[in-house]
């Protein structure tokens, strides 16, 4: 008997039928456990539920903004014109919705600039009450029998059509039998849980990197391409910028500061040779590295000049095939050292140690190319059960164009590496999916 069966059958025993919103309230349940329940009780032939949908008007919220405010934009521009105003003295939102409307309806005219009123206040007062009984009777009812006036209201997008479901609750009759449990039936021991090795591995790298003295860096998923391409001198006509590599999003992205977006602009135009724009800057994507969270936080502390490390592990989304070794959603492990005096050899180091405390023993770097990095290279550890190197993630030094602009500071080290692939090492795992299958036979048999 699911949670909540018995409360639901003892209510529905004296109304027979009810709403499944009438149960809620009357139960005290939350609404997911009602629907639950009611799935459990028609299964099983206590219950038999049906669906009735109703077509209703719904007011809009800027609607109910005139409403409150008792007036519409043509009723100001009429008061206006009763005031002997010009059009120039009118409102953006009167110039916008008022004027138009105001005209169409006969209350104004215009001469040299100038409105007139064609119509007196009476007129007015009189289709302003008019228009709050047509807004008080759709609010109550949600419905209206006057076509024409039901034309301009739909035209200024102040109401709306929708599809109202309701779920019709009928009680069969049949009673509930009281459960019991043999508690000396033998069974199997129940599983006991354990963290994801993702998540095993993730604890472990920020204990790895609390203990060199890093701060963690955190934001969003959803990124602005600002931040997640231009900010790190990636020109706007990039091939990775395309959808076959990003996943873009609806909507626009407010841009920081006037400032950075100038230095960034300028950075851009001066090193690639194009006209820079804010439009592709706004853009919405889901963050295709996690190197966006580098450049809000170095941006963040522009006017500061102590030297800053930090790091973040987190989701970064591409938009390509899934495969034994590819994911359109995976894991990165990012790190950035700001500071006058760092070196190629501090890099160097810092990643070596990193894949020491990891359990890699044998670690070697090989140049490599990096669109905002320069030196750039690659970070490669040796797998004794392959007999071979495998490359496990990019590091480098943030290009100027990226960290001056950002943070006014020279050199920025950097690095991007894969969380799921040493994973995959440790685990000696071929198919990437398989962390993400849900596998409790694979689950009960991690060992890390």
């Amino acid at each position: 008997m699911y949670k909540g069966s018995d409360l639901i059958i003892e209510f529905l025993s004296a109304r027979k039928s009810a709403t499944v919103e009438e149960i809620v309230k009357a139960t005290k349940l939350n609404v997911d456990s009602v629907r639950r329940a009611l799935e459990w009780l028609r299964d099983n032939g206590h219950v038999t539920t049906k669906t009735s949908s109703e077509e209703k008007l719904i007011v809009k919220d800027e609607f109910h903004r005139y409403y409150e405010s008792g007036s519409m934009p043509e009723y100001d521009v009429f008061k206006k014109a009763i005031a002997g105003a010009a059009i120039s003295e009118l409102l953006p939102q009167e110039k916008q919705f008022g004027l138009s409307w105001a005209k169409v309806k006969g209350y104004v005219t215009i001469e040299s600039g100038k409105l007139v009123p064609q119509k007196n206040q009476a007129d007015i007062d009189g289709d302003r009450k008019k228009l709050w009984e047509i807004f008080n009777i759709i609010k109550e009812k949600g419905t209206y029998d006057d076509p024409a006036a039901l034309e301009e209201l739909f035209r200024r997008k102040l109401i709306e059509r929708r599809t109202e479901k309701t779920i019709i609750v009928d009680y069969t009759g049949k009673k509930l039998e009281q459960t019991s449990f043999d508690i000396s039936v033998k069974s199997e021991n129940a599983a006991v849980g354990k963290q994801h090795p993702i998540s095993f591995l993730t604890k472990k790298i920020k204990r790895i990197f609390a203990e060199l003295g890093f701060s963690e860096m955190t934001g969003s998923i959803v990124e602005s391409a600002f931040w997640n391409f231009d900010a790190l001198f990636q020109p706007q006509d990039h091939p990775a910028r395309e959808l076959a590599d990003t996943f873009y999003l609806n909507g626009e992205a407010e841009l920081p500061d006037k400032k950075l977006i100038e230095r960034v602009k300028k950075s851009h135009e001066a090193g690639w040779k194009y006209k820079w724009t804010e439009q592709e800057a706004k853009r919405l994507v889901l963050r295709t590295h996690t190197t966006a969270l580098s450049a809000r936080y170095l941006a963040a502390n522009y006017e500061k000049k102590d030297p800053k490390k930090y790091f973040a592990i987190g989701s970064v989304f591409r938009n390509e095939a899934t495969d034994y070794k590819h994911l359109a959603e995976f894991h990165q492990v990012e790190g950035i050292i700001a500071w006058e005096h760092a070196t190629f050899r501090d890099l160097l180091g810092i990643l070596k140690e990193f894949y020491m405390k990891l359990g890699f023993d044998k670690i070697r770097f090989r140049p490599s190319f990096f669109p905002y990095t320069e030196p750039s290279l690659e970070v490669e550890v040796f797998f004794e059960p392959r007999k071979q190197w495998l490359e496990l993630g990019g590091a480098g030094i943030f290009r100027p164009e990226v960290s001056v602009p950002l943070a006014n500071v020279y050199p920025v080290l950097a690095w991007g590496l894969s969380l799921e692939r040493p994973l995959m090492l440790m685990l000696g795992l071929e198919d990437i999916r398989t962390f993400y299958r849900n596998d409790l036979d694979f689950l009960k048999s991690v060992r890390l």
